[in-house]
């Protein structure tokens, strides 16, 4: 038995989290001084919303937002206790090249496995954020169920990972010029010219441009086609829609989705905290499994990868 670990960056749903028995380790998020936690159980699909639209208000009207690290005693702290129950278990991180949490992680677990070297401990280094993240951990629960070894699991949703994208736009460039990612003045330049970006995880787990669009409806009917023309077996596999309070934008890519390809099921969620204090109110991302990361029209060749997840789920 093993148990299934994320963190609050991972974007589960509360409803979602507590149907597969998912731990989730938090961020605290501090706002104007106010510290608020990236994810609380319980809570309603309704009551999540009413929290995001909350949270980015705030943000919107100017408030100021700072996000910790979970840091290595943390880790600890929560994987121990399943250890010494003898069970083991399997942590899906925040990429490794957007926050240094994954390292955080790293170390806690070495220290772990000297203490306990008779269990199994897995890192599976998600190189995406937010739903990317989720939906592997919502994966490895069903390959538990089916009875699959946690090292098995763990090894092709590592696999799975380099084609899980993640691609989203954001509203105001403002917010990626205050993380270093764009420009002040291009940022202004590109709000005049209502340009909006389409923004997607590589295949090394960094953010970077895709394309850029003219227009809110224009970078949603984008995000729409990549998915679309690049989404493989999509009755199978789970697609995941976070938004930034752009609840009413959300339902719209999710319905003409629908239209084009039969989709198993959607997620759709208010963004993560920790990263959408960077990307701003209104943002619409995306995540799914395709083609590789650079979209380049093909599978990646692996000898797992997503074929043996369609196989395996």
């Amino acid at each position: 038995m093993f148990e299934i670990f994320v963190d609050s960056g991972a974007n589960i749903p509360a409803e979602h989290v507590a149907k597969y028995g998912i731990h989730v380790i938090c961020f605290m998020n501090i706002i104007d001084g106010r510290t608020i936690p990236g994810f609380e159980a319980g809570l309603s699909p309704q009551e999540e919303r009413n929290k995001g639209r909350d949270y980015y208000n705030a943000i919107r009207a100017g408030a100021i937002v700072k996000t910790s690290l979970i840091n290595s005693e943390e880790f600890r702290v929560n994987f121990e206790p399943v250890l010494k129950e003898g069970k083991d278990l399997i942590y899906f991180c925040l990429s490794s090249n957007i926050s240094g949490t994954c390292n955080a992680a790293r170390l806690a677990m070495e220290e772990l496995r000297e203490v306990y070297p008779d269990r199994e401990i897995e890192l599976v280094d998600s190189l995406n954020a937010s739903l990317a993240q989720g939906i592997l951990a919502i994966y490895a629960y069903e390959l538990r169920e089916k009875g699959y070894p946690l090292r098995e699991i763990a090894e092709v949703l590592r696999e799975t990972a380099h084609s899980m994208n993640g691609t989203f736009t954001v509203d105001d460039l403002k917010y990626l010029a205050r993380t270093g990612r764009l420009h002040n003045a291009t940022a202004a330049v590109g709000n005049l010219l209502k340009i909006k970006p389409i923004l997607r995880g590589n295949r090394d787990g960094f953010i970077v441009q895709h394309c850029l669009t003219r227009g809110r409806k224009k970078s949603l009917n984008t995000l729409i086609d990549m998915v679309c023309e690049n989404i493989v077996e999509p009755e199978k596999q789970i697609i995941g829609i976070a938004h930034a309070d752009a609840y009413q934008d959300s339902l719209y890519v999710m319905e003409r989705i629908q239209e084009r390809v039969k989709v198993r099921e959607f997620i759709n969620t208010s963004y993560d905290f920790c990263t959408g204090s960077h990307v701003g109110p209104d943002t619409i991302a995306l995540f799914f499994i395709g083609y590789d990361r650079e979209l380049q029209g093909k599978l990646v060749d692996t000898e797992w990868g997503e074929k043996r997840i369609f196989e395996m789920i």
